[in-house]
């Protein structure tokens, strides 16, 4: 397998000697044969012949790296399936060159995401994440001719960088003391030195890719500025790759697992609350979707977290259930974020714009995406019969088995950790119901909607495929379940009894059941009101037509209204701004007033924006040298040196 998946990256240097119109079709080639080689080595990995170059050490994957291959190979695949119709509007706009470049670096996300969880020694590893950011990187600034987005790209690449810097201090220390670079000398290097600095710096490294907050800035501007495909596979499942980098290092933890438990558990709780309710008060669609990947990046941890409690204090069924809770949401996540994503990307092909308060009626035009997207909104609300309740299900399950079995304090942690859980689902659904609604229902709110139309079949193919993988977990729940226990059960060492999985296994067959007769009475409903209705004639009226024809569009809800009562009490922590001329009590006949609000990242401006603006004043400073005379120039760099020489004569150097 390694020699052949190396022939695969050989060969996707191709794409640039193909003519234009040829380019997507090879890439695909090369996309689907390597996930075809992926997928076998990792289902069968009698068939991965270990080998051992002088650069990459390819290890045979066990179940943690086959588990996200899969999720990779998936998510990669609907994402380029998208992007075969959505990139259409582009061949003409786009140079041949940047349009190679895009496709190139789309196949080299896809192989260093691969390669990523494969690979164990440091320096290799270092090596193709640092191609992950880079690749990535070339994917945000497709529409570099945009300042915005290309200052966007710049952002994240800068950002992946000190994220790369963290990884490769922890990767220094840990292999100084053990003379072991990489994933495999950890556990005997925890096992002689303190966790948690190494760890922590672990945590930051990682935490930065997958967005934890505040080590989020990064993640609201990169995915609304890249192209939606691309934001599918950037929040489906590239941000996974923190995930599973923090992850393989909780695995060799020997001690002080009780604070690391801590550590992530609050930095989960605290991403999962502020992720949503940043996200209900944003105006871009995609945004909006970007903010809720830090949400759920905070449910995900949040089961980790409980997990390593449960490792600390010897809980076997919250260890279980809260790696196995955490674990599945990374799958479940990957399906409806790249489901919503893709349909966002179609909603802004057939209108150009992301502006939620410019949109509306739009399941009029578009059924089958507001099918689509409402089936995304259901599943990331943790709604029932959709895959995101299964996975919610289990971590809510391992807090409650656990409390009878707790002392007081503890008892007090799960309980926060449990209302936590609970706001952001409630959040959740209050953020999707408006987005939902705005964007697909009522009467359209600008002249952008005249013109949508529904998307081609190409482009609705991937939503089908991320739909019936939402549908089957949902309603098999227990097919799923038991496989992602093995796997928590076999990384973290806790006992797996056959009486508690059978139970567990047995209460999951009921929801499904359940969930499986609920859709049952949807179609029969369905069919029944199709059936009724083809003997009678339907008429048709106004969205607001109840006895009246009601007034125009701007009667109705919009994005900042549906949101305000909120936003006003969520103020002092979100900062959102309101630009608007107040109309005073003594004013009879007021003139023409605009209203708009301007939702706030105060962990963006306060530590990102704050600082750079501090530099740029010291800069601007000291400006004054730059005078353009070589003579300046020559002087400061004798300066320099003498300066040099004095610190070595006084042994300062």
């Amino acid at each position: 397998m390694p020699l052949l998946f190396i022939f695969f990256m050989v060969l996707s240097f191709g794409i640039f000697a193909l003519r234009k119109s040829f380019r997507y079709t090879y890439t695909l080639f090369i996309l689907i044969a390597s996930i075809a080689l992926t997928s076998i080595s990792s289902l069968f990995p009698q068939v991965l012949t270990p080998s051992h170059p002088h650069f990459l050490t390819f290890s045979a994957p066990d179940s943690l790296s086959i588990f996200f291959i899969l999720i990779i190979n998936f998510t990669a695949l609907t994402a380029f399936l998208f992007a075969g119709g959505y990139l259409k509007a582009y061949f003409d706009k786009q140079t041949s060159l940047r349009w190679s470049v895009h496709l190139w670096a789309y196949i080299w996300l896809y192989f260093s995401m691969i390669l990523v969880v494969i690979l164990r020694d440091g320096f290799a590893f270092l090596v193709v994440w640092e191609l992950m950011a880079v690749s990535s990187f070339l994917l945000v600034i497709f529409e570099a001719d945009d300042r915005k987005v290309l200052k966007t790209g710049i952002n994240y690449l800068i950002q992946m960088h000190l994220g790369l810097l963290f990884l490769l201090v922890a990767f220094l220390i840990a292999g100084e003391a053990t003379g072991q670079t990489g994933f495999d000398g950890l556990k005997s290097y925890f096992g002689s030195h303190s966790n948690i600095l190494v760890f922590s710096l672990f945590f930051v490294g990682f935490g930065i890719k997958a967005g934890f907050i505040p080590l989020h800035t990064w993640l609201p501007e990169a995915h609304p500025a890249a192209p939606s495909p691309v934001s599918g596979l950037m929040s489906g499942v590239m941000i996974k790759m923190g995930i599973y980098g923090i992850l393989r290092v909780l695995f060799s933890i020997q001690s002080d697992l009780f604070v690391i438990g801590l550590i992530i558990l609050g930095f989960s709780l605290f991403s999962g609350i502020m992720g949503v309710m940043m996200a209900i008060v944003q105006h871009d669609l995609k945004r909006l979707l970007a903010y809720h990947s830090i949400e759920n990046i905070g449910i995900i941890g949040i089961g980790i977290g409980l997990g390593v409690l449960g490792m600390a204090t010897g809980n076997n069924t919250l260890t279980l259930l809260g790696f196995s809770g955490g674990l599945l949401h990374v799958l479940n996540h990957s399906l409806f974020k790249s489901l919503l994503f893709f349909n966002a990307g179609s909603v802004y092909q057939a209108t150009h714009t992301r502006n939620i308060d410019q949109l509306g009626g739009l399941a009029k035009k578009m059924p089958y995406t507001a099918a689509f997207f409402l089936i995304g909104s259901l599943a990331i609300c943790g709604l029932p019969p959709f895959n995101g309740f299964i996975s919610e299900f289990l971590i809510y399950l391992g807090l409650f088995k656990s409390f009878p079995e707790s002392s007081l304090y503890f008892s007090i942690l799960l309980l926060i950790s449990l209302i936590g859980l609970t706001l952001i689902g409630g959040l959740a659904i209050f953020c999707f119901t408006k987005a939902f609604g705005i964007v697909f229902l009522g009467q359209a709110r600008s002249n952008r909607v005249d013109e949508a139309h529904e998307v081609s079949n190409g482009m609705l193919v991937p939503s089908i495929l991320a739909s019936a993988a939402i549908m089957a977990i949902g309603l098999g729940s227990a097919w799923f379940v038991k496989p992602v226990m093995k796997i928590t059960s076999e990384l973290s060492g806790a006992a797996l009894p056959e009486v508690f999985t059978g139970d567990l296994l047995r209460t999951l067959s009921r929801i499904s059941l359940a969930g499986g007769v609920f859709i049952g009475l949807v179609v029969i409903i369905a069919v029944w009101r199709n059936y009724h209705l083809k003997k009678r004639i339907v008429t048709t009226g106004p969205t607001w037509g109840c006895g009246y024809t009601g007034g125009d569009e701007k009667q109705q809800y919009t994005a900042t209204s549906w949101a305000d009562n909120f936003s006003a009490l969520a103020n002092p922590i979100l900062g959102t701004k309101k630009n608007t001329v107040h109309i005073g009590e003594n004013v009879l006949f007021p003139g023409k007033r605009t209203f708009a609000t301007h939702p706030r990242d105060l962990f963006k401006s306060k530590l990102i924006e704050k600082p750079i603006d501090a530099m740029l004043s010291v800069f601007k400073k000291i400006a004054f040298m730059q005078t353009g005379q070589i003579r300046h120039y020559i002087l400061y760099a004798f300066l320099f040196m003498l300066l040099i020489l004095v610190l070595t004569i006084f042994k300062i150097l």
